[in-house]
């Protein structure tokens, strides 16, 4: 069922050990220590790059805004490539129904005038 995970197995007591061995070289035993020792500060410095939240959110923060910048000069981009003719097109569009239809142009254009004018005097 469940085993201790830090429990050690006769087997394991049975078998050579797979640790290396420390050298009995004053000198290979210190450069063994320094090279262990920059490791460690090395594991340490990650470790508290991993876990300095300020930082990693200041980060985070400026990877989105460089992200939505680029999002926004890129629709920018094509709201103009794609903007100026379909404004005119459709300008011209209602320009040539209003030359071909002038009485119910006329009659609709009254019509919100009047709507607009009534909103704004009701509303003195």
């Amino acid at each position: 069922m469940g085993e201790d995970p830090g429990a050690v197995s006769a087997r394991a007591l049975d078998e050579p050990s797979t640790a290396p061995q420390t050298p009995e070289d004053p000198e290979l035993l210190r450069a063994d220590i320094d090279r262990t020792r920059r490791e460690l500060g090395d594991t340490v410095a990650a470790l508290a790059e991993k876990t300095d939240v300020k930082t990693r959110a200041k980060d985070k923060v400026s990877e989105v805004r460089h992200n939505v910048s680029e999002k926004k000069t890129e629709l920018m981009a094509r709201t103009r490539e794609s903007s100026p003719d379909g404004a005119n097109s459709a300008a011209v569009q209602v320009r040539a129904k209003a030359q071909e239809n002038p009485i119910p142009t006329a009659a609709l254009a009254a019509f919100v005038g009047g709507f607009l004018f009534g909103r704004i005097t009701k509303r003195r």
